[in-house]
């Protein structure tokens, strides 16, 4: 296994760590006594998980070790930690929160990619996603949402990121969706897609 890989692997079990560390805090928060130790280490925990992205893509492209498992793996440790992240500061008791809706707009722009991408890859044969700029501005916003709440920042409203965040999400989820269905489209025709 690639040294990229094992960080990345070491990515994915940052996860429940940030979680448990998470719960914690929301359980000294609705005891009445924030313990502010266990949120900067939930915060900690959620940045080494982050800066970890960059690491394992730099080694795999500095020492040639990008893999067929790395593929796999990467984008999975990147959406795991984000899930991770919006689901359980939709559910703890934190000093803020994100309103319900805002992890069910991500899951179901996710779920309709997979299950478009699996839909164009059983009919047409192959499936090609190309990255999109609504879709890292959506990552990207989202990871800005999420250390909005861990950082208790409440001017500007956290809502301003959170539906920022949202909106990108959905547009960039119709882009992805559009896509899937032109390539399903020109391949019943016999014709490549030609989108850009």
């Amino acid at each position: 296994m690639t040294l990229a890989n094992k960080v990345t692997i070491g990515r994915i079990f940052m996860i429940p760590v940030f979680v448990w560390l998470a719960i914690y805090y929301a359980k000294s928060v609705k005891d009445g006594a924030p313990v502010e130790a266990w949120r900067w280490a939930a915060i900690a925990a959620f940045v080494l998980a982050s800066v970890s992205d960059g690491v394992d893509g730099y080694i795999a492209r500095r020492f040639n070790q990008r893999s067929r498992l790395g593929v796999i793996l990467d984008p999975l440790a990147d959406k795991g930690l984000l899930l991770a992240a919006i689901i359980t500061l939709s559910v703890v008791t934190w000093p803020q929160r994100f309103p319900t809706w805002f992890p069910i707009v991500i899951i179901s722009r996710d779920a309709i990619i997979i299950t478009g991408s699996l839909l164009v890859h059983y009919f047409v044969g192959k499936v090609e996603i190309r990255a999109h700029w609504t879709g890292k501005c959506a990552t990207f916003l989202q990871m800005v949402a999420i250390g909005w709440l861990m950082l208790l920042i409440e001017t500007p409203s956290p809502m301003y990121p959170t539906v920022l965040a949202a909106v990108f999400t959905v547009v960039s989820g119709v882009i992805y969706f559009t896509s899937g269905l032109r390539q399903a489209n020109a391949a019943g025709h016999g014709s490549p897609d030609q989108q850009a």
